[in-house]
């Protein structure tokens, strides 16, 4: 049998361990709390058939890129604006989503505030459900939105994953002067 002194010095060598390794690898923004969103108007809705978020996408914003999401980014080069930052009604695209080379896209359906947007897009946990004014949170440093977490409307909190973000497409197309003035 281990008496009392000798288990107190065992407990405060994890405990030390414990809080030494809590800190150990998080990431910048791992400091910043994430917002508590108004998730009013927030809603799932089950199409007759399942969605996939390209045409969904495409439907919803004007867009008109095909393909795999993860394709999307370069394929608006000279066809469609281009941005870092999000702008009401323009394609977020998302990189990695589901394994290497595969991607997401919705469109942004609400600006509350510099890190905080709302999208619209479907299937966004392979349900094929078109997802309405779901909240998506910067969570990049220096609020560059190159990650994001988004909403899980079914389990009504934040999800737990951290998405790069390629940027932000249209909602307009590049006119044919710019692309003249680019070449």
């Amino acid at each position: 049998m281990i008496g009392i002194g000798n288990r107190l010095p065992a407990v405060l060598l994890l405990g030390l361990c414990a809080a030494g390794c809590a800190g150990v690898g998080q990431p910048e923004y791992a400091e910043r709390r994430l917002p508590s969103p108004v998730t009013e108007g927030t809603r799932v809705e089950t199409p007759d058939s399942p969605l996939e978020c390209v045409p969904y996408a495409r439907t919803r914003s004007g867009v008109q890129l095909f393909g795999n999401a993860g394709t999307w980014w370069v394929s608006a080069d000279g066809r469609y604006t281009k941005s870092r930052m999000p702008l009401l009604g323009s394609v977020i695209v998302l990189t990695g989503y589901a394994g290497p080379g595969r991607g997401h896209v919705g469109v942004v359906s609400g600006m509350i505030s510099a890190r905080e947007i709302r999208i619209d897009h479907a299937n966004w946990l392979g349900d094929g459900a078109i997802y309405l004014d779901d909240p998506v949170a910067d969570v990049s440093p220096d609020n560059r939105w190159t990650e994001v977490r988004v909403w899980n409307a079914r389990a009504r909190s934040w999800g737990t994953k951290t998405y790069l973000v390629e940027g932000f497409i249209g909602p307009s197309r590049v006119s044919s002067s710019d692309r003249v003035a680019a070449e």
